[in-house]
């Protein structure tokens, strides 16, 4: 095992996070961290400025030559630079680090944390002496959207929380893109009978899966990559944490799997797009109930009003 670590640093357009931490891995990168950013943030258009751009700090084995290493990064960073132009002029820098300090700066990102009353979140290599009443939840940052420290992922946790600490918590629910499967396995965490957690994306159904695993979850929650179009049923509380136009484009299949008098959790809405997804769910059965903001992000909390259906088995 290699006994030291050459950290990178480098500040990145919030929409290229994506495509350079790829860039990154394909140069030899074994892990990278985003410094005012949690993994699982969402791509939005591009920033104005450079000035709160995320800072990534990827992490390899440390090369023969740091130097040439670095080169290496700057000429990938200049190919990418025709899709986005501000990656040309980005400014690397280098620091070694002992094997014991590439661990703890990489962990100290993912702090443990606590929604409502009962949810607890946290870390492997976190112990949390949990109480009785306390629904708690081991989830690593991996690939895929979501553990839970972006401002979506906190708003439908907050929203999800509320309806189980109501007179009537949800008993059949469906997460529509899922991503690490938190939303999903903290519903099941606090007592949901039934949970389908739907992913187009095969990575993040991978990830989902594994989580559901080591927290002991599988018969509460079916993970599956079918398409909205392909679930069937009707449930007590639907969850989307998507972007706003996925929400718009899928606002009939949402609805339609929306019990009477069951809950609709939209995220992943700029502030400034929350009245455009409020327009494109206007003319549904559905009465507003609350809007709550983050940060730069909305989550918006439908009730679907009375009409017998036939719910999911």
């Amino acid at each position: 095992m290699t006994n030291k670590w050459l950290e990178m640093s480098l500040a990145v357009p919030d929409q290229a996070v994506d495509l350079v931490s790829q860039a990154l891995i394909d140069l030899g990168c074994t892990g990278i961290t985003a410094a005012d950013k949690a993994l699982d943030t969402f791509i939005v258009p591009a920033a104005e400025s450079l000035a709160n751009d995320p800072v990534l700090r990827a992490y390899f084995t440390y090369p023969d030559n740091a130097g040439a290493l670095c080169l290496t990064v700057q000429m990938a960073l200049s190919e990418l630079a025709c899709i986005y132009p501000e990656l040309a002029e980005i400014q690397l820098e280098y620091r070694e680090l002992a094997d014991h300090d590439w661990a703890s700066d990489w962990q100290q990102h993912f702090p443990p944390f606590k929604v409502g009353n009962r949810l607890v979140i946290h870390p492997s290599w976190v112990d949390w002496p949990s109480t009785g009443n306390e629904a708690v939840l081991i989830l690593d940052p991996g690939q895929a959207f979501g553990t839970g420290t972006h401002a979506t992922t906190g708003l439908c946790l907050e929203a999800l929380s509320n309806h189980f600490e109501g007179t009537c918590p949800p008993q059949h629910i469906l997460d529509v893109g899922t991503g690490s499967g938190i939303l999903a396995m903290a519903c099941a965490a606090l007592g949901a009978e039934k949970v389908i957690a739907c992913d187009i994306d095969s990575d993040a159904c991978r990830v989902a899966t594994a989580n559901v695993q080591k927290n002991q979850l599988t018969r509460q929650i079916t993970i599956t990559d079918k398409p909205l179009n392909e679930i069937p049923g009707q449930y007590d509380l639907v969850l989307a944490n998507i972007l706003a136009a996925e929400n718009i484009r899928l606002a009939a299949q949402l609805v339609e799997r929306l019990a009477p008098q069951g809950h609709l959790v939209l995220s992943g809405i700029l502030i400034e797009q929350e009245q455009q997804v409020i327009n494109g769910f206007a003319d549904f059965p559905l009465t507003l109930l609350t809007t709550n903001h983050r940060e730069e992000w909305t989550c918006i909390v439908y009730k679907r009003q009375s009409k017998t259906v036939e719910r999911a088995s």
